[in-house]
């Protein structure tokens, strides 16, 4: 009944750590990635899809995305979904192939993706407290109940922390690699 507890807690905080790896994925550093645009919305078909569903996306140089629609009807959605996007980027288009270059990162806004990796790995932690929290609740209550001892729950705080602990040394890891990754000129 201990094992799928601290099971579980371990699978929430490894979601976390893929969900902060995914939204920092996004965030712009100096060089192409289409993974920059994994969170544009296309308003298509009548529903708002990911770019990624309606378009093919390549980086053919080190500052350059390009986008080929599935349906050339789209080139002017998806060209105004990027430009409405916060990413600061200006798409132009042949009729055929959006290309998206990007511009060198100035100091100052590489300091402002910076603060926002910083944003991103303080919530990553906040829900990892939050899953430590829940869990050890889930002990307390077992020991309310008499399904473990006393000494099991001390047991499992120390086990529950240490776990935490790791996890959230993974974040702070990822963190700093993307920190440095944003801060490469």
């Amino acid at each position: 009944m201990i094992e799928p507890v601290l099971q579980a807690l371990d699978q929430k905080m490894i979601k976390t750590v893929h969900a902060l790896k995914e939204e920092l994925a996004s965030l712009r550093t100096g060089r192409a990635s289409t993974s920059l645009l994994d969170r544009i919305m296309v308003p298509a078909y009548g529903s708002d899809t990911p770019l990624n569903q309606v378009a093919t996306m390549n980086v053919p140089e080190p500052r350059m995305i390009t986008i080929q629609p599935w349906d050339k009807k789209l080139i002017k959605a998806i060209e105004k979904a990027i430009l409405e996007s916060d990413l600061g980027l200006n798409p132009s288009n042949d009729g055929v192939v959006i290309r998206v270059p990007l511009p060198e990162l100035t100091e100052e806004r590489r300091k402002d993706l910076v603060k926002l990796v910083y944003k991103a790995g303080e919530h990553a932690k906040v829900a990892m407290r939050n899953v430590r929290r829940e869990t050890m609740d889930q002990f307390k209550k077992m020991e309310k109940n008499k399904e473990i001892s006393q000494d099991d729950l001390r047991h499992m705080e120390k086990v529950v922390q240490e776990r935490t602990d790791r996890h959230i040394k993974e974040v702070e890891e990822t963190v700093a690699h993307k920190e440095a990754d944003v801060m490469r000129v």
